[in-house]
């Protein structure tokens, strides 16, 4: 397997994992002040269990946490993702209210 390389896509608003030059999967975004929404990720079905969704969750969450930013992880594989490596839910969004 080669490497996974994510790369941001601001005009698309997703992050994508490029494999051998091949878009090979995708997590979407949406910006919002001191908050990123992830709300779907999806891999093409020839790189799953590749760890390609790993490679998209890991870009995502590490690119908040520069930005200093909450997430909101709607997307079902970000937020167990999430949960999975406790290292990162000190980004998740809390409700105040």
């Amino acid at each position: 397997m080669a490497e996974v390389e994510v790369r941001d896509s601001p005009e698309r608003k997703r992050f994508e994992a490029v494999v051998d030059g091949q878009v090979a999967g995708f997590a979407e975004y949406m910006h919002g002040d001191g908050l990123v929404v992830l709300p779907h990720t999806q891999v093409d079905p020839a790189f799953e269990g590749k760890g390609v969704g790993a490679a998209l969750a890991r870009a995502a969450l590490d690119n908040a946490r520069s930005r200093g930013v909450r997430v909101l992880a709607t997307c079902p594989f970000i937020a167990g993702w999430m949960n999975r490596h406790p290292e990162y839910l000190d980004l998740a969004y809390q409700n105040q209210n």
